[in-house]
């Protein structure tokens, strides 16, 4: 009885740090999208704040008995109340190394740097945002040394940023998945090169309003599942997902009048994001355990919806007349095949999100291998604009015109997101791993053709978005599919896709 009335109070505790979590989130996406510059100050001042209050609560001394209380039980623990305190316990492992004065000021310098990075990269200003950049590294390589106790047996102290947002990953494994993704990207990408098949997009940069690119992503999201009963989708610099509850699943894109199939993508690929967190299980959607797994399994669902679903062939024969509807005349003439190839056009460029399949793990590697070098000391911030231009120059043969275009591109860095960047090659891994054990049961291609999204959601449901974070990432694979992480799926979907559509 006395066990029950624990985990009965410890639940009820999660669930006030969660209000708390959940109101931040709200406020963050405020920030984000239509808070009014005149505010970043207070604003700053109430994410202090709330972070603070947060972090308080996890590391109390109530929190502290609850973990003390729970630990001879685990064994005992049902697999939803194991998890929350698997989960409560490495939160209060790392947090209570950490002092609450740094977790105040690292939390108001991240939201006012975010709004600085918008200001500055549209005025093509990195002097204005590279002493909040220095300030943030400064504060996370504190925080690495205060971690230091967590860095893996002749690891690195980076290593602790990489298991933050993908549990069990470190520079060793990070390098061995990018090195065997290189050997098979890097050969391809110059057959592809080489290729006879030229492929036109000149009519995908036909003007289209932004009214009617609005209409377009409620049409994605109709089509796709994307509740928008449940959603929202707004508009920012940087496209991302926020929500606080799968009740309220909020996503933004960006829009360019020139090039409609970029806001398309954004929002394919937002509406991932956003299908996972909307069909996380009822059971633990209240509860501390109602978010995703890790970022490399979220970025998975991202990279599924985007590419495998959206930049298929069957996707353009299926969305073909309706997007003709709501499109200028001049799309008229262009057929479902030419969408599919403007879709999957494979050349150097400038922008991550922006970047074709093929090439977009080498801009992942790019910032991973740069965020390598700064928390080793190696590189000075000021010094990022000229390493950054330096390896996109290595790496896919371009050289941005500007830093707006180059180091400063991301909003990752300006709220301190180091260790995230490795994730999204992660995630369409993961991605190609799911498509090649869904494919076992069904032909996703011909439920696309069909319009039948909710049988692909359904599988995908009941595989990942209904765990939530009950399991690890590693745990959540191999119960799926009976195998952990197998870069290999990968490379395969890479090397087919793209040497038959460049008829290699």
């Amino acid at each position: 009885m006395q066990l029950e009335n624990t985990i009965q109070e410890f639940k009820a505790y999660l669930e006030r740090i969660i209000m708390y979590s959940q109101a931040m989130s709200i406020l963050s996406f405020d920030s984000e999208t239509i808070a009014p510059e005149g505010g970043l100050e207070n604003r700053a001042k109430r994410a202090g704040f709330f972070e603070l209050e947060i972090f308080n609560m996890a590391v109390s001394s109530t929190m502290k008995g609850f973990l003390e209380a729970l630990e001879p039980h685990q064994n005992e623990l049902d697999v939803h109340t194991k998890a929350m305190y698997r989960l409560a316990k490495k939160d209060y492992d790392e947090a209570t190394k950490l002092p609450p004065e740094l977790v105040k000021a690292y939390a108001e310098l991240t939201e006012e740097s975010a709004s600085v990075w918008r200001k500055a990269r549209t005025e093509n200003n990195y002097k204005a945002f590279s002493p909040y950049l220095k300030r943030i590294i400064d504060m996370k390589k504190q925080v690495l040394t205060l971690r230091a106790s967590e860095i893996p047996e002749g690891g690195q102290p980076y290593d602790i940023f990489l298991d933050d947002f993908e549990e069990g990953m470190t520079i060793k494994k990070y390098d061995d998945f990018f090195e065997k993704l290189k050997a098979t990207v890097i050969p391809l990408i110059k057959k592809v090169a080489a290729s006879k098949k030229k492929i036109d997009t000149s009519f995908a940069n036909t003007k289209v309003d932004i009214a009617t690119q609005r209409k377009i992503s409620e049409l994605l999201a109709n089509h796709v599942g994307y509740d928008l009963n449940r959603g929202y989708i707004g508009e920012a610099m940087h496209p991302f997902c926020n929500g606080s509850h799968k009740t309220d699943i909020r996503i933004t894109t960006h829009y360019y009048e020139n090039d409609f199939m970029s806001s398309l993508y954004s929002v394919m690929h937002e509406i991932g994001h956003a299908i996972y967190e909307q069909n996380v299980g009822d059971d633990i959607a209240d509860t501390t355990l109602g978010d995703g797994a890790s970022s490399g399994i979220h970025e998975s669902q991202s990279r599924l919806y985007e590419n495998v679903i959206g930049r298929n062939l069957a996707f353009w024969e299926y969305i073909i007349d309706e997007l003709k509807s709501l499109l200028p005349k001049e799309f008229a003439s262009v057929t479902p095949q030419m969408f599919y190839e403007a879709a999957n056009e494979s050349k150097p460029s400038l922008i991550r999100v922006e970047a074709d399949e093929l090439t977009y793990s080498l801009h992942v590697i790019i910032r991973y291998e740069i965020e390598k070098m700064i928390f080793s000391g190696e590189v000075d911030v000021d010094d990022l604009p000229a390493i950054w231009n330096q390896k996109y120059q290595e790496y896919l043969g371009i050289t941005p015109p500007d830093d707006a275009d180059g180091v400063m591109q991301d909003v990752h860095w300006s709220e301190g997101l180091f260790g995230y960047f490795p994730t999204y090659a992660l995630g369409s891994a993961y991605a190609a791993q799911m498509l090649h054990y869904m494919n076992k049961e069904f032909n996703i291609d011909e439920l696309i053709l069909k319009g039948e999204f909710s049988k692909i959601t359904a599988w995908l449901t009941d595989k990942i978005h209904k765990h939530g974070s009950i399991y690890t990432p590693n745990q959540l694979i191999e119960q799926a599919f009976g195998e952990q992480l197998n870069g290999e799926y990968y490379a395969k979907y890479l090397e087919d896709k793209f040497s038959k559509l460049y008829q290699l």
